[in-house]
């Protein structure tokens, strides 16, 4: 499987200078349909000139601007399947043995791969010291890796909480939402409006959000202060959400590994309380 651009951008923006660095996360925040715009009107939003947008995607790989193109209408139109469309394009095993196990390997290396020490502290960092709540919430898929990533955190930090129920009853935890707070989403193709539209209200509001997506990028990254892809890709009918667990465990673990935490003392009151109550 190719590399997508986005992959490719988090792999390549700490060597890139000022200017190709607004190019890249311009393109994040509206990706990717702003890169099957022109040159012209993607410099003029990037704010940067035409000759900086051309040097930017040779960066990347691409030997020109039509390439790039090409590249970025392959993406969407993988955004776009559904998994009956997938099932149809899957070619007949002859050997009954599904290799589900290299296909797993190989999305959770290929994540980690286009992922930096820096951006993973970074987020890292912003969640250890959030003054405020941090909610995690997930797509019709994903949202058990939200809830499985919120039962740790409440063990390394106090308020932390998991977005539950109707849709509709999300306004709920909106209005308690502001800018101290944080908000984690997990949400991969095919990206899930509601919670666009909830990362947009939380955002207007000043809470910083992590996204949690697929290497396609959900939309939600227009407003998200932090972006996380990882590999869903296999050849199923279904994406898998193995590597999604493991991002969301490495990101545990290090929240737990981090001096300023007072994390041991919080597990220790923790088991006794629970031996206390036989909980």
């Amino acid at each position: 499987m190719n590399n997508s651009i986005a992959e490719l951008i988090t792999e390549r923006i700490d060597t890139m200078p000022p200017g190709e660095r607004n190019a890249a996360q311009t393109l994040i925040a509206n990706y990717p349909l702003l890169g099957l715009k022109t040159v012209a009107e993607f410099s003029t939003q990037a704010g940067v000139s035409s000759p900086t947008i051309l040097r930017f995607i040779n960066r990347l790989g691409f030997q020109n601007y039509p390439d790039f193109q090409a590249r970025l209408q392959e993406e969407l139109a993988a955004q776009l399947q559904s998994p009956h469309n997938r099932n149809e394009s899957q070619p007949i095993q002859q050997d009954t043995t599904y290799p589900a196990l290299e296909y797993t390997l190989e999305n959770i290396r290929e994540t980690f791969r286009h992922i930096s020490e820096k951006q993973l502290g970074d987020i890292v960092r912003a969640l250890t010291t959030a003054r405020g709540n941090i909610y995690l919430i997930g797509g019709r898929f994903t949202d058990p890796v939200a809830q499985y990533m919120a039962a740790h955190m409440t063990v390394i930090r106090p308020h932390v909480f998991h977005i539950t129920g109707q849709e509709s009853a999300w306004r709920d935890r909106l209005l308690d939402m502001g800018r101290k707070d944080m908000l984690i989403v997990f949400d991969i193709r095919r990206y899930q409006e509601s919670l666009l539209h909830l990362a947009e209200t939380a955002k207007s509001r000043g809470v910083e959000i992590l996204l949690i997506t697929d290497q396609w990028l959900s939309p939600i990254a227009r407003f998200a202060r932090h972006v996380l892809a990882a590999r869903t890709g296999v050849p199923s009918a279904w994406d898998s959400s193995a590597a999604l667990f493991v991002l969301a465990e490495s990101i545990i673990r290090e929240m737990t590994r981090q001096p300023d935490q007072n994390t041991a003392a919080r597990i220790k009151e923790l088991e006794e309380l629970r031996l206390k109550n036989r909980l």
